[in-house]
C-alpha cells in the first residue's frame, strides 16, 4: 500500500508539472483508473504476472470494484500466488460485495503469513463493526494496530469504530493520528468533518469536508455528507451542486436519492419526495430519518395508514421519539381512527411537559371519543401555553433495580436502577451510580450526559453544569447544549444559561429549540427586530401551529408599532386556542387600536363567560 501511494504521489506531481494551457491536476481517483488500464493491458498479454494482479486488486479495494479485487485475487491465485498470503485480500474482496460470513470463512479456510496478519485483522475488525460485533470488533482492532502502526488508513477505521462505540474523544485521537501519518487522506479529513460536526457544530464542519475534497475531488461520501451539512444550514443551492456531483460518482447511490427527497419534501415538493424515495429501493428503509421523512411525506400526501406504518416501524426502533408519536397519532385521527390517536398521545400526554400542540390533538381525540372531562383537563394544560418540568428518567416500563449492582458498568442494568432510586425519593445513589458509569467512560459524551441529569434530579445544580460542559466539549449538539443551559439557568447563571443557547444557535442554525429559546431571550431585553427573527424561523419550519411563537411575534410587532402584524399573529393564535385568556386580552387589546371596539368587546364577554 505505501509503494502504491508513492506511486499516486508521483503520478499527481507529474500532472501538476506537466499541465499546460491551465489542465487540471489528475485527481487521485482518475491516477488509480489510469494505472488499472495500463496494469489490465499487460495482464491481457501476460496473466502470470503475479506482482501485477494483486496490485491490480488492491487498486481495484481503491475503487469499490469487490467483483473485480475477487477475480484479479483468484488469478493472482492462478499466477501461482499463496494462499496464506494472498487469504486475506480474498476475504476483503468477498466482505466488500457484502459477504462478511463468506470471508470469515475464507480467513479461517487455513493459515495467513506472517506479514499479513496485520491485514487479517483489520478486515476482520471492520466485519465485526459491521455486524455490530463491537467487542469482536475492539480484538480485531487492537491486533491490527500492533501489526500496522502507521497506517493511516487503518487509522480511519479505528475512529470508524471508536465513534460506533460512543467514544468521542478515542475517535477524535484516532482520527487525527491518521491525519498526522497521511495528511492528503482525504478519507480520513471526512471522517475529521464528520467528528468536527457533532464536536462543534455544521459551519465548523465545513472547512474539513472542504479539505477532504480538496485532497479527493472524487471522495462521494465527503460530497454527500457536506451536502448533507449545506441542508441543515438552509443552502440548498449548494447542497443540490454536491448532490449532482457525487451522483455522478456513485450514480443510484440511495443516501443521494434521500438527501434530494429531504430538499423536496422542505420546498413542500411531496409528490417529487416520495418518488425520490422509492428509488432508494427499501436501502434505507431500517434508517430512522428514512421512516420519519417517509411518515411525514405519506401524511402529506393523504395516505394515512402508510404514514401510520412508517411511524410505527419508527417507534419499535426507537420508542422515545416523540415526534414519531405525534405523526403516528395525526395520522390514525386523520383516517379516523381517534381510539388509536389516543394511544398513540398517550406517553406524550402524561409527561408534565407535554407540548401544547399535543395537549390539543388530544382534547380533540378524547371529546370525539365522548370523553369530555379528559378534554376539557387537556385544553387547560394546554391554555396555559407553559410546559411543566421533565423527569429526568421514566420509572415506568423500566423493572426494578436488580442486577445494577452485579454489573455497575452496564447502562442497561444501571439505568432502570437510577429510575427506581429516583422514583423512591433517592436521587443520592442515583447520582453515585452515574458517577461510576461516567469515571468508567470519561470520552463518552452520554455518561457524562446521564450524571448530569442524575445531578439535576437530585438537586446539585454545580455538578449538573460540570458534566453537561464535559458532554458538550466531546457532542455540541442540541441534546447536549440546551441540557448546560437549564443547568446553567437553574444554578443561577441567567447569561451563562443564554450565552450556550446563542452558541447552539450559531454552531446549529438548524436548531429550531435553540431559536425558540434564544427568541425568548430576546424578548426579556426588549431586543424587538432580533427576537422576530428567531420567531419567524420557528414559524417557517413548524407553520402556524405554536401558539406561543405566535404570541410572542404579535407582542414584539406590537413593540415596534406594527399593529397590523401584531394583529395578524394573535388573530393565527386565537384560531388555535380560542377560549386562552391571554390569547384574547391581547387580541382584543389590538382590536381596540385599530378601532374595532365591537369586535373587542365581543372578546371581553367571551373572556368573562369562559370564566378566565
Amino acid at each position: 500500500m505505501t509503494r502504491l501511494r508513492a506511486w499516486i504521489g508521483t503520478v499527481v506531481l507529474a500532472a501538476l508539472l506537466a499541465g499546460c494551457g491551465g489542465s487540471r491536476p489528475m485527481t487521485p481517483r482518475a491516477a488509480l483508473e489510469q494505472r488499472k488500464a495500463e496494469l489490465q493491458r499487460s495482464l491481457a498479454d501476460d496473466p502470470d504476472q503475479l506482482a501485477q494482479q494483486v496490485e491490480l486488486a488492491r487498486i481495484l479495494f481503491k475503487l469499490n470494484d469487490g467483483v473485480g479485487a475477487e477475480a484479479a485475487v483468484q488469478r493472482a491465485l492462478a499466477a501461482g500466488g499463496h494462499e496464506d498470503a494472498l487469504r486475506p485480500l480474498f476475504a476483503r474482496a468477498a466482505a466488500m460485495q457484502g459477504d462478511g460470513d463468506r470471508a470469515f470463512r475464507i480467513l479461517d479456510a487455513g493459515p495467513i503469513a506472517p506479514e499479513m496478519i496485520g491485514e487479517a485483522a483489520w478486515l476482520a475488525g471492520n466485519v465485526h463493526l459491521d455486524n455490530g460485533d463491537l467487542g469482536a470488533a475492539r480484538e480485531a482492532f487492537d491486533r491490527a494496530v500492533i501489526e500496522r502502526p502507521r497506517d493511516s488508513d487503518l487509522w480511519v477505521d479505528v475512529a470508524r469504530f471508536r465513534n460506533a462505540n460512543a467514544d468521542a474523544l478515542g475517535a477524535r485521537d484516532a482520527i487525527d493520528y491518521a491525519i498526522e501519518l497521511d495528511k492528503a487522506n482525504s478519507a480520513a479529513l471526512a471522517w475529521k468533518a464528520n467528528l468536527i460536526r457533532t464536536q462543534r457544530g455544521l459551519t465548523a464542519s465545513l472547512i474539513w469536508y472542504d479539505k477532504a475534497l480538496a485532497a479527493d475531488p472524487d471522495n462521494a461520501g465527503a460530497l454527500i455528507d457536506r451536502a448533507a451539512t449545506l441542508g441543515d444550514l438552509g443552502r440548498y443551492r449548494d447542497m443540490l451542486a454536491s448532490l449532482r456531483r457525487a451522483a455522478e460518482l456513485v450514480p443510484g447511490n440511495a443516501q443521494i436519492y434521500y438527501l434530494q427527497a429531504v430538499l423536496a419534501a422542505r420546498a413542500d415538493n411531496y409528490r417529487l419526495a416520495r418518488s425520490l424515495l422509492q428509488r432508494t429501493r427499501g436501502r434505507l428503509d431500517g434508517e430512522p430519518g428514512f421512516m420519519l421523512l417517509s411518515a411525514i411525506v405519506e401524511l402529506e400526501l393523504g395516505g394515512e395508514a402508510v404514514a401510520a406504518t412508517w411511524a410505527d416501524r419508527l417507534l419499535d426502533a426507537q420508542p422515545q421519539n416523540l415526534t414519531a408519536r405525534r405523526i403516528l397519532a395525526l395520522a390514525e385521527w386523520a383516517g379516523g381512527d381517534a381510539d388509536g390517536a389516543a394511544g398513540a398521545l398517550e406517553p406524550i400526554v402524561a409527561r408534565g411537559d407535554a407540548d401544547s400542540w399535543s395537549l390539543l390533538l388530544a382534547a380533540r381525540v378524547a371529546a370525539e371519543l365522548g370523553r369530555q372531562g379528559e378534554s376539557q383537563d387537556y385544553l387547560a394544560r394546554a391554555a396555559s401555553l407553559s410546559r411543566g418540568e421533565a423527569e429526568p428518567f421514566a420509572a415506568g416500563g423500566f423493572g426494578l433495580e436488580a442486577g445494577a449492582d452485579a454489573e455497575p458498568l452496564n447502562p442497561a442494568r444501571v439505568i432502570p436502577a437510577m429510575a427506581f432510586d429516583i422514583a423512591r425519593g433517592n436521587a443520592g445513589r442515583a447520582l453515585a451510580r452515574a458517577a461510576r458509569l461516567r469515571d468508567a467512560n470519561r470520552g463518552v459524551a452520554e455518561a457524562h450526559l446521564l450524571h448530569g441529569d442524575a445531578a439535576l434530579a437530585a438537586g446539585e445544580y454545580d455538578q449538573a453544569v460540570q458534566s453537561f460542559r464535559a458532554a458538550r466539549d466531546l457532542d455540541a449538539s442540541e441534546r447536549t447544549t440546551l441540557r448546560l443551559a437549564n443547568a446553567l439557568f437553574r444554578a443561577g447563571d441567567v447569561a451563562g444559561s443564554g450565552a450556550a443557547v446563542l452558541a447552539l444557535r450559531d454552531s446549529q442554525p438548524s436548531s429550531i429549540a435553540a431559536d425558540r429559546l434564544a427568541g425568548h431571550l430576546a424578548m426579556d431585553i426588549e431586543r424587538w427586530d432580533d427576537a422576530i427573527a428567531h420567531f419567524e424561523r420557528v414559524r417557517r419550519r413548524i407553520g402556524n401551529r405554536d401558539v406561543v411563537v405566535l404570541r410572542e411575534l404579535s407582542k414584539a410587532w406590537a413593540a415596534k408599532g406594527d399593529r397590523a402584524r401584531a394583529t395578524a399573529m394573535i388573530a393565527l393564535a386565537y384560531r388555535l386556542q380560542p377560549l386562552n385568556g391571554e390569547i384574547m386580552r391581547l387580541y382584543a387589546d389590538l382590536l381596540v387600536q385599530g378601532g374595532d371596539e365591537q369586535g373587542a368587546a365581543d372578546l371581553r364577554e367571551k373572556m368573562e363567560q369562559v370564566g378566565r
